[in-house]
């Protein structure tokens, strides 16, 4: 049934090639309004909720999802920099992420195919099995499973996160968000029929998807989340209370299995985190509160050819340059 949650273990691979890739980008192309207002434009639910710095309360969640995920852990172990380079990979993550949903369309555009010829270089075979998942069993990046699940822990993240210290979405806004999102899905390539069609089944997959033991935490994955999780390779120690947030916010069983501790001690710490953050947070000025790429997105539509100093200096931090256009 279209929608349904893709279980990669139960037959043949579907990866996204270029052909299918363009097919999916000019679904994107046809939607547009306007060129310069990008794929979704100031009135979507898109830029309502990642316009906010506060997304980033749920990177590591995010990060733990898809580590959960046999491939995704492999690859990530195989094929990436995390480790070595945690910033940059903060940076490649954002920009494509950013650009994708504040640049212009042809900024977007490039910045999709830029992400798919990365994972197109990203293949293997798994080491040892793994859930449902055997031995020397092969994975690419760019599989429609896969990219499915990584599109999931982004969206479902973002509005968890969000949702932490802004007012909760309607019913209506949620489904609003959804339908954004399955057209955000097209950047990766994922075709449409591979999406739920509304918000309650997609919420309903992710629980599914959690159940499942296509969700296999391995040790190779356990090893990683500590890493990131201790500030590895960034000279940055991260805050025990953002740690206790990030095992609060997975799935019970997937918390359990990261190893991640969280008692009364941890829930306290968090409680008393998000009351700071809640009682700041709708005070803090909008040049602040929200990312660079929406700043500059918002200055683009109001003829600033340019990014204004502040903006490019936030842009370095979200996105490691001072423009989505490079």
């Amino acid at each position: 049934m279209a929608g349904e949650v893709i279980d990669p273990a139960a037959g043949a691979s579907r990866v996204v090639g270029e052909a299918a890739l363009e097919r999916e980008l000019a679904i994107i192309r046809n939607a547009a309004a306007e060129s310069s207002a990008g794929a979704f434009g100031p009135s979507s639910m898109m830029w309502h909720i990642d316009k906010e710095a506060a997304i980033f309360l749920g990177a590591g969640r995010a990060l733990l999802l898809q580590l959960a995920h046999p491939w995704i852990a492999t690859a990530i172990a195989q094929h990436s920099p995390v480790l070595a380079d945690p910033i940059g990979r903060f940076h490649r993550t954002f920009s494509a992420m950013f650009t994708m949903a504040f640049g212009t369309i042809e900024q977007a555009l490039a910045a999709a195919r830029r992400l798919h010829q990365r994972h197109a270089r990203v293949s293997g075979t798994l080491a040892q099995a793994a859930g449902p998942f055997a031995a020397n069993s092969r994975y690419e990046a760019n599989d429609i499973a896969a990219l499915c699940w990584v599109h999931a822990t982004l969206i479902d993240t973002a509005l968890v996160a969000y949702q932490l210290v802004c007012p909760p979405l309607s019913v209506e806004e949620r489904q609003r968000y959804w339908t954004e999102a399955r057209l955000f899905a097209a950047f990766f390539g994922i075709p449409q029929d591979a999406l739920p069609q509304s918000w309650v089944d997609f919420a309903a997959g992710n629980e599914k998807m959690g159940r499942s033991d296509v969700l296999t935490v391995s040790d190779q994955a356990r090893s990683i989340a500590g890493a990131v999780l201790s500030g590895a390779g960034t000279r940055l120690p991260i805050p025990s209370w953002y740690r206790a947030l990030t095992a609060r916010l997975l799935p019970l069983r997937l918390r359990g299995d990261f190893g991640l501790p969280y008692g009364e001690f941890e829930h306290r710490k968090t409680e008393r985190a998000l009351a700071v953050l809640r009682g700041v947070y709708p005070w803090v000025p909008g040049r602040l509160r929200y990312v660079g790429p929406y700043q500059e997105a918002r200055a683009r539509l109001a003829g600033r050819q340019r990014p204004g100093a502040t903006t490019q200096l936030l842009n370095r931090f979200w996105i490691g340059q001072k423009s989505m256009a490079g």
